[in-house]
Parts: structure tokens; C-alpha cells; sequence
């Protein structure tokens, strides 16, 4: 079960509320969105998540370059709380250009130099890339919607990879089946047309999508059932990869009680 937001400023924005429990419970509206860029936020768009939607929280997962270039969105001249956490540690790459690091390549760019690039192989490491590397954003980021006030939206530029992952695991955690968790992450594919068509001439976006083929870019369910599957294998699921960046069951169980209760 999928719910989109439609927007007039976002092509791939969903309610992940209503989504089943292996409880028999189901996930609350309004309480996690996951979305692409809000740059192009129409003020219609701004008073429907605020008013409407009730919206309080921004978790913007872009780099520094990304937000540099794109400048601020509409969203900043409210008073919702933004909070940035990119997954991509900038640092290690000073002065280079965006061509030239894993900035471009995050967000929905594939080196040249990876055979097997578009592949659900490439993407598992892509996305467990982000745990490994910047472990502090992923819990940071699934903190800030265990304590939102009201709806959290996470997003990055497509709404697919970073926000996919992270969405993910607060699924997980909520207690939602593999299977849906699977099936809501390929429901992106759908819209992966309008997607890239909203990037392909922005920059830092453009250099890496210009004669590129869409299927690269389409989430495949096989990626996040290899993502998961890993996760459960190595850390004891997404619950257990808290525990090791320090979340006690306290912490697990705000998070659990936000999407749920």
C-alpha cells in the first residue's frame, strides 16, 4: 500500500502511513512522508503539509553541494524545524568538484567506472555505504522522527536511495513486513520517469544523468530484499544495528510508538 501526496512541487511524496504490522496493527498517517527535492514547493504545496498534513519536521539528506547549488526551498520561510544530515562525508574530498566525488554519484549518479552500475547489486553496496560511512546521519535521522512533534518528511534529491534507506529501517523497526517495506521502496519506479526529468537539467544533477538509461536509475525489489537481508544477517535487522550506535530499547521503543501509536 502506497499513498501519495500529490504536489504540485514534488513528483514521488508518500503518506508511509497505513502500511500493515506483523502485529496486526498498521502505521499512523501523517507521521512519516518520504519525498523528493522540495525546492519547487508551490505555497498551495506549503500550506497543505503544514495545515493539512501537519507537518513539523524537514530531514533534508542532501550534501552541502546540493543545497549550495539549489539554493533554499520554500519550506525554510517557515517555522518547521529543518534538520541536514548528509550521508556523505564532504570532507574527505576539499576543493574537488562535484564531478570528482561522491557527492554526484549519491545522488542519483553512477560512476563510469563500475561495471556492473544499475545493477541491485551495485545499489546494496551504495546503500550500506551510508551505514558504514555515515552511521551518525542514519540514526540522526531516524531520532529526529522517534521525536517529532508531528509529521516528519524525509528527503534527499529523487526521494529513492538515501531516503529509501532510511525509511526503510523506521519501517523495520515499526515492526512492517519485509515484503511491504520491499514493495513501498519499488513504488518509486513508478514515477522514476517524472523523477528524473525534474534533475536532469539541475545542477550538481545533470552531469551524471544527461545520456544515462533509466533503468539505472529504477529501484529494483530485489536491492532492498538484499539491503535487509544483510541487515539481518550482520546486525540482527535494523533494531539491532540501533543497538550497536547506542539506541537502548527505550529509544527503540519512541521510535516504534511515533509510527504506530
Amino acid at each position: 500500500m502506497t499513498r501519495w501526496i500529490e504536489l504540485d512541487g514534488v513528483v514521488n511524496m508518500r503518506d508511509l502511513g497505513g502500511l500493515p504490522t506483523l502485529r496486526g496493527g498498521r502505521t499512523r498517517e501523517g507521521r512519516l512522508l518520504r519525498s523528493d527535492n522540495l525546492q519547487d514547493l508551490t505555497p498551495q504545496d506549503v500550506g497543505r503539509l503544514v495545515d493539512e498534513v501537519g507537518v513539523t519536521d524537514i530531514i533534508d539528506l542532501r550534501t552541502d553541494v546540493e543545497r549550495d547549488l539549489t539554493g533554499p526551498g520554500p519550506l525554510t520561510e517557515t517555522s518547521l524545524a529543518h534538520h541536514h544530515l548528509s550521508f556523505i562525508d564532504e570532507e574527505r574530498h576539499p576543493g574537488a568538484a562535484p564531478s570528482d566525488t561522491d557527492t554526484g554519484r549519491d545522488a542519483l549518479v553512477l560512476s563510469q567506472g563500475d561495471p556492473d552500475r544499475g545493477t541491485p547489486g551495485f545499489w546494496t553496496r551504495h546503500y550500506l555505504g551510508y551505514l558504514h560511512q555515515r552511521p551518525d546521519s542514519v540514526a540522526g535521522a531516524l531520532g529526529i522522527i522517534a521525536g517529532s512533534r508531528g509529521g516528519a518528511v524525509v528527503h534527499c534529491a529523487a526521494g529513492k536511495d538515501r531516503t529509501g534507506t532510511v525509511t526503510a529501517m523506521a519501517l523495520s523497526v515499526a515492526g512492517v513486513p519485509d515484503e511491504e517495506i520491499i514493495a513501498d521502496y519499488a513504488a518509486s519506479g513508478e514515477r522514476i520517469r517524472q523523477i528524473i526529468d525534474r534533475l536532469i537539467d539541475v545542477e550538481p544533477y545533470k552531469w551524471g544523468l544527461q545520456g544515462r538509461s533509466i533503468d539505472e536509475q529504477t529501484p529494483r525489489p530485489e536491492t532492498m530484499e538484499m539491503i535487509l537481508r544483510t541487515l539481518e544477517d550482520e546486525h540482527g535487522g535494523a533494531t539491532g544495528w540501533l543497538r550497536q550506535q547506542g539506541w537502548d530499547e527505550d529509544r527503540l521503543e519512541l521510535l516504534r510508538a511515533r509510527l504506530l501509536g
